[in-house]
């Protein structure tokens, strides 16, 4: 376990199926101990509770009608004392508890019907259609791309025998289609204070952005995106000037500034599907599901990729204010969450499980609070140690940070300068001698391969019925040298026989002792080691090249020939 943080509680049991983006820290009562808000999603289906926690216990519980998919606490008012009002979002709805008490209900706004779709519900209304009929005509619209209502979604997934009651139960109903919630976050409004008054951003299922204003719960702006948006961060004031950065489903990245109407203009392409975004400062960091960490500018430039030893199941940025210090929390699922400082890793914490929810501030009364979920259902929150210090250098090992900083380039001299002008004066001649030299040069090289061949010059045979490998050692320092001839069947199933190895020397300068070596049959894979002795005849230091052949009876050709160049004799030298 990492020393740089204090076990303060856990709880493997603790029963709680949420995300990171269901979790917040909010003083809710003004009373400076801060405690812990989850929208637990309950078994899936049913059973979703709004859970606050005081300390470690807890404090109450509120039902949820529909799944939540984010929790927000922001200030809706300048009333003393200061107390937050937290957000949940669930389906299309928002429900805003101010001391933990239920006080508003948001609706987003209805999407339009298709004007055929509302046509065949009055019909079904005034029974002047057939219920078979209906269900072909709804499937033709389905068919053509056409947005249906949820009404008609489920009427088509009905089986023949239970067409007739849904039609009647649902038909005097008025048709609506609403959107579902994806993502929530908040945007300061017109001052940056901490207690400040704050509008609601809401990402939703049809493509848009909605800032909600937070005294009357009107929307303010909508931005119409590509794409599904599915993580979102804010930043700036709505009244002066603000940026959303936006992740969507398509695997882009959009940034919307004031004013902006729709999202395509600034746009970060992903290699694979983002599982995190968070930002910190003017970068960018996003998860993804091919296993990668990407860190972009505000600009969209790619600034790194890190590799990750497995996937990615959450993100959260650390913002540590005593110390200044802010981080990003990455939660693998090989049960430890990883803190990186820029690009490098400054700390590994190991986890009972695979982390599923983080959330970092004030808890209690103690600032560097972890708060952590995990798949199976725990809680475990952890404390930052006031001596804790994370170094900028990786914890892993690796090149060091110098090899990270720019070299200082020297100023173009004059001589520089000529070069340069004269290499663009002069392009297309040094282009042609360049391809010229490089054909002559492709040109020598066939040419000495050919003649290598033919006189089989190759250490390794290229005739396909015999397939030997050829290498020579010499030891020895002189007058007396030893010459091993290593010869090695390269066939997979062939054995070799009836072959010869001799030698061509110059007789003035060396005497072999063995000239005429009759090879044994060569079995595949195998190496065969061959020995002979020369002596030196000369007296004044003058060493030469000797060839090795070997050669198959009834062959006048070589089939192998190695190269030797022998070292100069040191008792002779020395004489």
């Amino acid at each position: 376990m990492t020393s740089k943080w204090l076990d303060a509680y856990h709880d493997p049991v603790a029963s709680l199926y949420t995300f990171t983006q269901c979790l917040t820290l909010a003083d809710i009562q003004a009373d400076g101990d801060w405690k812990l808000i989850i929208a637990d999603l309950g078994t899936g289906s049913y059973d979703m509770k709004l859970k606050v926690y005081k300390n470690t216990n807890l404090m109450s519980e509120h039902a949820i009608i529909d799944l939540p998919t984010g929790v927000v606490n922001f200030y809706m008012d300048t009333l003393e004392p200061r107390t937050p009002a937290i957000a949940v979002a669930s389906g299309p709805y928002i429900y805003i508890y101010k001391n933990l008490r239920p006080y508003f209900k948001f609706t987003l706004p209805p999407l339009s019907i298709n004007q055929i779709e509302q046509e065949l519900w009055e019909q079904a209304k005034h029974d002047n259609i057939n219920v078979f009929v209906l269900r072909d005509a709804l499937e033709g619209l389905r068919s053509d791309g056409q947005l249906l209502t949820v009404r008609s979604l489920k009427f088509l997934q009905l089986e023949s025998t239970d067409l007739e009651a849904f039609a009647n139960l649902h038909k005097h109903a008025p048709l609506k289609r609403q959107t579902v919630i994806t993502c929530l976050d908040t945007l300061k409004k017109s001052l940056a204070d901490e207690d400040a008054i704050s509008c609601l951003v809401v990402g939703t299922e049809n493509k848009s952005i909605y800032i909600l204003d937070p005294e009357a719960f009107t929307v303010l702006t909508t931005v119409d995106l590509p794409s599904i948006p599915v993580f979102i961060s804010v930043n700036g004031l709505y009244d002066v000037e603000y940026r959303l950065v936006v992740s969507c489903r398509n695997g882009c990245i959009y940034t919307l500034k004031r004013g902006s109407k729709e999202g395509s203009k600034y746009c970060i392409e992903l290699n694979s599907q983002p599982v995190g975004m968070e930002r910190i400062n003017k970068t960018i960091y996003v998860g993804c599901m091919d296993e990668t960490l990407q860190c972009y500018s505000s600009k969209g430039k790619k600034l790194w990729t890190i590799k990750l030893p497995t996937s990615i199941t959450t993100m959260k940025t650390l913002d540590y204010s005593p110390r200044q210090l802010k981080t990003l929390l990455v939660a693998l699922s090989n049960n430890e969450i990883h803190m990186y400082k820029d690009k490098y890793l400054v700390d590994v914490i190991k986890t009972e499980g695979v982390v599923t929810g983080l959330q970092f501030g004030r808890f209690g009364r103690e600032d560097g609070t972890l708060v952590m979920t995990t798949r199976g259902g725990g809680l475990f929150v952890k404390i930052l140690k006031r001596s804790a210090k994370f170094e900028e250098k990786d914890a892993l090992a690796g090149p060091p940070i110098s090899q990270n900083q720019k070299i200082n380039i020297p100023k173009k001299t004059k001589l520089f300068v000529d070069q340069t002008l004269r290499e663009r004066q002069n392009a297309v001649a040094m282009h042609r001698t360049f391809q010229r030299d490089l054909y002559l040069l492709r040109l020598n090289t066939a040419r000495q391969y050919v003649k290598a061949l033919d006189n089989s010059m190759n250490p390794i045979s290229s005739d396909p019925t015999e397939p030997l490998k050829l290498s020579a050692q010499i030891q020895g320092i002189g007058p007396t040298f030893k010459l091993t001839v290593n010869l090695q069947n390269t066939s997979l199933s062939q054995p070799t026989s009836n072959l010869i190895i001799t030698f061509n020397y110059d007789d003035k300068l060396y005497s072999f002792r063995n000239k005429f070596i009759e090879a044994p049959m060569l079995v595949p894979g195998l190496n065969y080691a061959f020995e002979t002795f020369i002596d030196c005849l000369n007296e004044k230091g003058v060493s030469d090249n000797v060839k090795v052949y070997v050669l198959k009876s009834g062959r006048s050709v070589p089939i192998i020939t190695g190269v030797i160049s022998m070292p100069v004799s040191e008792a002779v030298a020395v004489a």
